[in-house]
């Protein structure tokens, strides 16, 4: 019960993390069918191409071996061996090309349905895989089903093909018991080559749908319920609470390095509680004034507690503070329209020499 309400709370389609994660552990959609068909088209090309030829080359070595025995000595057990090089290497010679043939269907098979990937936590050993209620909840669910039902279409089809195409060739069948017997074996293979055929274009449909499914049921098993998306999201762009901690450390730090650089600072220019903006100039580093601090409320009081703690003359104009504070960066320079009220503040430190805290209007 548990288990069905969990699959049934699975209502969201997977992310591309949890497809991603699915295919670097070896969950891949696969169809059984496919590969089954691969082989019945490689025995179809066999027939075709590979086994007549095979033949031919195989069937003098075996026609001196059965006609001539006398032939190969075997008084010793080199003799023995040599005789078994030679019918080996011409087994080889007839077997090889099918296994190949064989091999790359299937392989080919697999590769077409998904990239190769070499996951080792696949031949890690697990319980699961030997356990009977596992082994029986395979059976009896819902893929167990399908696969019965597959196993009987399969049934259905080759016995209603192998059914037609003997029938169809039940006159040649009759016609061979009067013809030379070494037509035979090409007969057989003709026949042969029909059954396979038809059971490949017969099971064509099943190979599709089979397809299908498996997709389908690989993309269903990795569904996700709605939680999981949302903590997902959390893992992948960090807890909402954490992010705004860091981003609150990361603004006080900032602000203390601010009103620590205030200490730098030619004159502040102030509106007397509201703003401050600490400002230096050397014409050896800067053309013009360089912001090196501003602020409102708390941190204006803190740039004017650090003014006054190294004797830095505070200006005490509303309007330009206000001004400079709304159009300045910290670290640039103060831009062209404020060059003229700034200049004239710096002419009256430098020629009047004035207290630390002043009033310009």
């Amino acid at each position: 019960m548990a288990e069905s309400s969990d699959r049934e709370s699975k209502t969201e389609e997977p992310t591309e993390k949890k497809v991603r994660d699915a295919l670097e552990q070896g969950k891949i959609p696969v169809s059984r069918e496919a590969s089954i068909f691969a082989s019945m088209a490689a025995l179809m090309v066999i027939q075709a191409f590979l086994i007549g030829q095979g033949v031919q080359q195989l069937t003098p070595t075996l026609k001196n071996l059965l006609d001539d025995p006398d032939g190969f000595r075997l008084s010793t057990g080199a003799d023995a061996q040599n005789l078994l090089t030679v019918v080996g290497l011409e087994a080889l010679r007839f077997l090889v090309p099918l296994v190949v043939t064989l091999g790359a269907f299937g392989l080919a098979a697999s590769l077409l349905q998904n990239a190769p990937r070499l996951v080792l936590e696949r031949i890690k050993p697990d319980l699961s895989r030997i356990s009977p209620i596992s082994g029986w909840s395979r059976l009896f669910g819902a893929q167990g089903l399908v696969e019965f039902a597959k196993s009987l279409f399969k049934l259905a089809a080759v016995t209603s093909v192998v059914a037609f195409v003997l029938r169809s060739s039940e006159a040649k069948a009759f016609e061979a018991m009067y013809t030379d017997p070494v037509a035979l074996p090409e007969m057989i293979l003709n026949i042969a080559m029909r059954i396979v055929s038809a059971i490949c274009i017969a099971t064509i449909v099943l190979v599709a749908i089979d397809l299908a499914w498996a997709r389908f049921h690989w993309r269903r098993g990795l569904r996700m319920t709605k939680q999981e998306i949302k903590d997902e999201h959390k893992q992948a762009e960090g807890d909402p609470l954490i992010k705004a901690r860091l981003r609150s450390l990361a603004r006080d730090r900032s602000r203390q390095r601010m009103i620590a650089s205030a200490s730098r600072a030619t004159l502040v220019i102030a509106n007397p509680t509201h703003f401050a903006i600490a400002l230096r100039y050397n014409r050896e580093e800067n053309p013009a004034p360089l912001v090196v601090a501003k602020g409102m409320d708390v941190i204006a009081l803190k740039i004017r507690e650090v003014a006054e703690q190294n004797r830095i003359p505070v200006i005490e104009n509303r309007a330009l503070a206000r001004a400079l504070y709304e159009a300045v960066q910290v670290d640039q320079v103060i831009p062209a329209e404020f060059f003229r009220p700034v200049a004239e503040i710096i002419y009256f430190l430098q020629s009047k020499q004035a207290p630390r805290t002043e009033k310009v209007q």
